[in-house]
């Protein structure tokens, strides 16, 4: 069995290779070639969750097992923690164990970079990111990579930790010009507007030029929002998962929306749905399916799989 840690698991998941897979994951979800049922969690304490999400497929199956400890910063350790076992399905031989949050973090900007591929109107030159986390980071990296994204504008909870991350990007990345604001609606227009924080209040801007994706990351539980309800009953509304969505998109759920128009964006890359006539806001809340993914690519990358 490959045990790889996080910087090998990062190795292991290339977006060249790994957004393909997704984006083949997502397809395999709507058409019934993957088993995902919704994630289970299960309370720790008042601030801390056990996360247990399975998937199974033809070829390989795994189960993400991830810890949130919302107080570990007092012990010197990372909130977020834990591993994706990934087993041969026929057999239940073990193949790979992966570090949970490399995976997490990947997999789910691959499936910003799918959305942007399927549902924007072109390839983006600048974008806007709207949270200075691990999420907002590993973002910043995919959109360099598959896009070769030289332009971002960056809002956070406060100027300074938006400066801190402009600048911090800008020392990884020569060449990238990275601009900090103390709120999204001082930014510029952008071709893309990513949403990654946790916040409990909208923050992604009620008017938006109609060919601007607005994509909604951070808030997966009922009681976040990122996204208004003004956008959101103004636009279509496109998911990575729609039933993960009805229980954990707390955006769609406090705004009320008619989940009878919302889409999968599986179920729009099978040919299942139509696409939206205009551009839309997508809205992803995760799926094990998308760990599958990750796995799949890991796997060949070390040669596990032929």
């Amino acid at each position: 069995m490959h045990i790889l840690d996080a910087a090998g698991t990062a190795a292991a998941l290339p977006y060249s290779l790994l957004v393909p897979a997704v984006k083949q994951a997502a397809i395999d979800l709507s058409r019934g070639a993957i088993t995902a049922p919704e994630r289970k969690v299960v309370t720790i304490d008042a601030d801390s969750v056990l996360l247990c999400m399975p998937a199974v497929a033809a070829d390989i199956s795994v189960t993400k097992l991830i810890t949130v400890h919302g107080n570990n910063a007092r012990h010197g350790l990372p909130a977020i923690q834990g591993e994706v076992i990934v087993f041969d399905t026929a057999t239940g031989r073990r193949l790979a164990l992966l570090d949970g949050p490399t995976v997490t973090a990947r997999r789910t900007a691959a499936m910003t970079l799918l959305g942007i591929e399927t549902l924007a109107p072109q390839r983006p030159a600048s974008v806007l990111l709207i949270g200075t986390g691990a999420q907002a980071a590993a973002h910043a990296q995919a959109l360099i990579e598959h896009f070769n994204v030289r332009e971002f504008h960056v809002a956070g909870s406060s100027l300074a930790r938006a400066q801190a991350f402009a600048d911090a990007l800008r020392g990884r990345h020569p060449g990238v010009a990275a601009c900090a604001y103390a709120a999204p609606e001082q930014a510029p227009q952008t071709a893309i507007v990513i949403a990654l924080t946790t916040s409990t209040v909208p923050v992604i801007p009620e008017r938006l030029p109609e060919n601007t994706l607005a994509i909604g990351v951070g808030a997966f539980k009922r009681n976040m929002a990122e996204f208004p309800p003004a956008l959101l009953h103004a636009r279509e509304i496109v998911v990575d998962d729609a039933g993960g969505a009805r229980h954990e998109a707390g955006d769609l759920i406090q705004a009320g929306v008619d989940w009878a128009g919302v889409r999968a964006l599986g179920d729009i890359l099978a040919g299942n749905v139509s696409r939206p006539a205009r551009t839309p806001v997508f809205k992803t809340v995760g799926q094990a399916a998308w760990d599958l993914a990750a796995a799949r690519v890991s796997s060949k990358f070390h040669g596990v799989l032929s």
